[in-house]
């Protein structure tokens, strides 16, 4: 199956960061490995900075370490916060670890919330919403072999006009959603968002012409959830992310259960009232130990993913 593909089951991962820096690296490709060899179709990282608990300053390298471990799906930084860096480089980058890798790399892009993550770049926020469509608009040109610019004798870069490399787009609201219509790639929806509001915006994307996949991120849990430390991360977010996407928010949309046809069940019904394509299962939480999320990995893909396909397919 092809990067955020409809009707696709990918894995949310995350470092653990009470292990060392070598540690975290390989505990990262050993869940990247068990996803894919329990049934996961591919494996999400995501991006910030100056250590923030939980999160990678290098989500698109940490796809290939990721890819060299696993037997088989795809990887992609998804969101990497594109103003940090220039679009033609990103687009390099993606495009070689895709001649590595052929068909299994995509990618997924975002602006960018948090102030510290700009301040350790030296660079300011002011702006953010032009450099992210500028960005994005080149990245899409490169990675789709549409309009390459200045790379276009990189062979990598040349390999696109033939394979085209997956986009997608973090999207809270009714411009970002349009945006990514306009150019042509998939949305991608955060973990909190209520499915009410993300069907607005998947309406919004499908009027403006939107034809990419919708995916939405959501937590999921076999067994009994670590739910206070869930909601001491919700307490986290909060505190730095801005009011109009709070407002947006549910509780900690925590989907779990001992039924794994009641997980099932739970994250068909938060598909369907989105309108969402594909799903990218959550199970992280700080101080979560690597040996529970490599249990819920195996879990979910031998009790839950089988199902969920069915209904999944249903809703296609």
């Amino acid at each position: 199956m092809t990067p955020f593909a409809r009707s696709s089951v990918s894995f949310r991962l995350y470092p653990h960061n009470d292990l060392t820096a070598p540690a975290i690296v390989e505990e990262l490709r050993t869940q990247a490995a068990l996803a894919a060899d329990h049934g996961f179709d591919g494996v999400m990282t995501s991006e910030h900075h100056a250590g923030f608990h939980g999160y990678l300053p290098n989500p698109l390298q940490a796809a290939g370490w990721c890819l060299e471990a696993m037997s088989t799906g795809w990887a992609a930084p998804s969101p990497l916060l594109l103003p940090l860096r220039p679009p033609a480089l990103v687009a390099e980058e993606v495009a070689w670890l895709a001649a590595r890798f052929p068909g299994r790399v995509g990618i997924g892009v975002a602006s960018g919330a948090l102030q510290d993550d700009f301040a350790v770049m030296g660079l300011t926020m002011h702006h953010l919403a032009e450099r992210f469509t500028e960005g994005l608009e080149a990245l899409v040109g490169m990675l789709s072999g549409e309009n390459p610019g200045a790379l276009a004798k990189d062979p990598a870069i040349k390999e696109c006009a033939e394979h085209p490399i997956p986009v997608v787009s973090a999207a809270m609201g009714f411009t970002a959603v349009r945006r990514a219509a306009a150019l042509g790639v998939g949305i991608l929806f955060d973990s909190l968002s209520l499915p009410e509001r993300c069907r607005e915006l998947t309406d919004a994307y499908r009027e403006a012409g939107g034809t990419g996949s919708v995916i939405l991120i959501r937590r999921a849990w076999l067994g009994e959830p670590p739910q206070e430390k869930v909601d001491q991360q919700l307490d986290v977010y909060r505190g730095y992310s801005a009011r109009a996407a709070m407002m947006h928010w549910g509780g900690n949309e925590l989907i779990a259960s001992f039924d794994p046809a009641e997980v099932v069940g739970g994250l068909a019904d938060v598909a369907r009232r989105a309108d969402a394509d594909a799903l990218n299962i959550r199970v992280h939480v700080p101080e979560v130990s690597p040996a529970d999320v490599r249990e819920q990995i195996a879990l979910l893909g031998e009790q839950v993913l089988p199902l969920l396909r069915v209904e999944l397919a249903e809703l296609g």
